[in-house]
């Protein structure tokens, strides 16, 4: 089985096998001993570090607008997505707002300690007016703050 692996694996002990990915900006964040530990642990039951595709960055990118979770989801959670996406591999991560844009690029993922999180559709609402809007920012009628809420 292909498995792309998010940060959060290389913080737990969880047990990973087969084809195992992660990309660059995966190993920059490993800045403790244990996390670069089993980062050399890992590459020596053959991980793989790579980038991922341009177009799949650009599919990553519209589903997290679709979902809401562009403003949430980090660069590196962009690249994870996007190389379990050009993979068709399977995406082991923690993190709710990578395994919602997961969900719309019909990427499986696996948790590690957390329980799965279901799909969510986000919506956008000005905290003085009321009013939705398709994105988060400034409201154009009253000027305040448009935050994101649960659909």
């Amino acid at each position: 089985m292909k498995a792309v692996l998010d940060s959060s694996v290389f913080l737990s002990e969880f047990p990973v096998e087969g084809s195992l990915f992660t990309t660059p900006s995966v190993i920059d964040e490993l800045v403790d001993l244990c996390s670069k530990c089993r980062h050399e642990s890992l590459l020596a039951q053959g991980l793989t570090v790579m980038d991922p595709s341009e177009e799949a960055l650009a599919a990553v990118d519209r589903a997290a607008r679709d979902t809401g979770d562009a403003g949430v989801i980090s660069a590196t959670d962009r690249d994870v997505l996007a190389l379990a996406h050009d993979l068709g591999a399977v995406l082991v991560t923690d993190d709710f707002a990578v395994q919602n844009v997961a969900s719309r690029l019909k990427v499986r993922t696996v948790p590690i300690l957390q329980r799965s999180a279901r799909p969510v559709r986000w919506r956008f609402r000005c905290t003085g007016c009321g009013r939705y809007f398709r994105e988060p920012g400034t409201c154009q009628i009253c000027g305040s703050e448009i935050k994101r809420k649960l659909k």
